[in-house]
């Protein structure tokens, strides 16, 4: 280690330096004669050293004649189409498909029309929640409010006859198509209800009109099952557990 040194470095000769080569040194002293490189920001970023020249254009909206379009914020564009350009009703991206809800209706009124059984891959469930929701709304205007025994009585059954249609068939069912066949079906008995709530029924007639929706809505729903899984030699099987789930609420509706 020689003398009068410092290890690292020696404080007045690098601020010496600095004061000599027009940098700052350690002390704060500003020097002048400072010579810093001129460059063109523009210039420079305009033109690649490598020959490559940056793309020029119109990159606006215009440029595609297109017009700028303003987004609307309301509930109407939420459940239509008045929000960003092609997109999709909120109620397709939720799996609410009228179309179909309309073509499984018709299909329930009319047993004996041909089925289609590509509609019943959607498995949607607004349908089925609309018409309890229904049900038990004409229950409550005649004086009966029975929506804890609806929906308990459509779940049980719903579990039951998935159990029973398992166990059944070969192919197998799902939940949601079956809770879906079944909910349909029960319109007969939402039309039960409704005229149950207008006219009061006694006697033979009373009973004719408990008979009917049963029948209407059990035919409809085998129909389907038997369609779905192609258990046509089974029918009257599936009839008996789906009569039973009918009569529970057509029992709640008049009685």
């Amino acid at each position: 280690m020689s003398e009068g040194h410092s290890v690292l470095f020696d404080q007045d000769s690098y601020n010496q330096s600095g004061r000599n080569s027009g940098v700052q040194g350690y002390s704060g002293d500003v020097v002048d004669g400072l010579d810093f490189y001129q460059s063109n920001y523009q210039d420079s970023f305009g033109t690649n050293p490598n020959g490559f020249n940056a793309p020029q254009g119109d990159y606006s909206l215009n440029a595609y004649n297109e017009a700028p379009r303003m987004v609307e914020i309301s509930l109407l564009a939420a459940f239509g189409t008045g929000g960003f350009p092609n997109e999709p009703p909120l109620l397709e991206e939720l799996g609410v498909n009228f179309d179909h809800i309309k073509i499984k209706t018709l299909s329930v009124l009319n047993p004996f029309r041909k089925i289609n059984t590509q509609i019943y891959e959607d498995s949607d469930i607004a349908g089925p929640l609309m018409f309890i929701v229904l049900m038990g709304t004409f229950m409550l205007l005649s004086g009966k409010l029975q929506f804890g025994y609806i929906y308990g009585v459509a779940l049980m059954g719903w579990l039951g006859i998935f159990c029973i249609l398992n166990l059944m068939s070969l192919n197998g069912i799902g939940l949601t198509r079956t809770a879906s066949i079944l909910g349909y079906c029960i319109l007969p008995i939402v039309l039960l209800s409704g005229f149950n709530m207008v006219f009061r029924t006694t006697g033979y007639i009373k009973i004719l009109a408990s008979m009917l929706p049963v029948i209407w809505s059990t035919y409809s729903a085998s129909t389907m099952f038997v369609a779905v899984l192609s258990m046509t030699e089974q029918r009257l099987l599936i009839m008996y557990p789906i009569s039973i789930f009918y009569t529970s609420f057509v029992l709640m509706t008049v009685f």
